[in-house]
């Protein structure tokens, strides 16, 4: 008895495996660096009682740490800047926006003159109207 030895015809298929891996390896990347990108400056704001703004677009924020280094966020990204700088950068987007508001938020352990530095800067680069930042009391709860 002979046996007739059928030839196997070659399987075209893909090992997507790898591909998988290097997917969740770049959503593990993706997962971990985005919420860093849109963190700003770590300020300690001082509590307030007042109501919240009705702000229709994204404000460009002055942050004063509690060292008074100015930290400049204008569309999400926060960079250090010195009093030059952030006359140059705001007087150039306030001139594209001029409805744009512009809010300076305070740690409250800095010096008073700090934060004033940071609106007289601003009044520099030809923005008409501040607004200060604070934290709600209590959390946010209704007294």
């Amino acid at each position: 008895m002979s046996y007739v030895r059928q030839r196997r015809l070659p399987m075209a298929a893909i090992n997507v495996v790898p591909y998988i891996d290097v997917m969740l390896v770049l959503l593990v990347i993706f997962m971990i660096t985005a919420p860093l990108l849109q963190q700003g400056v770590s300020v300690d704001l001082p509590k307030s009682d007042a109501q919240p703004m009705d702000i229709p677009s994204e404000p460009v924020v002055i942050s004063v740490t509690k060292n008074g280094d100015f930290y400049l966020n204008i569309g999400g990204v926060a960079e250090l800047v010195d009093g030059d700088t952030m006359v140059r950068k705001v007087a150039a987007f306030v001139r594209r926006n001029p409805k744009i508001p512009v809010m300076v938020g305070g740690d409250k352990r800095v010096a008073y003159g700090r934060v004033f530095a940071a609106m007289a800067l601003l009044q520099q680069a030809g923005v008409a109207n501040v607004g200060l930042m604070s934290d709600p009391l209590d959390g946010g709860k209704k007294r």
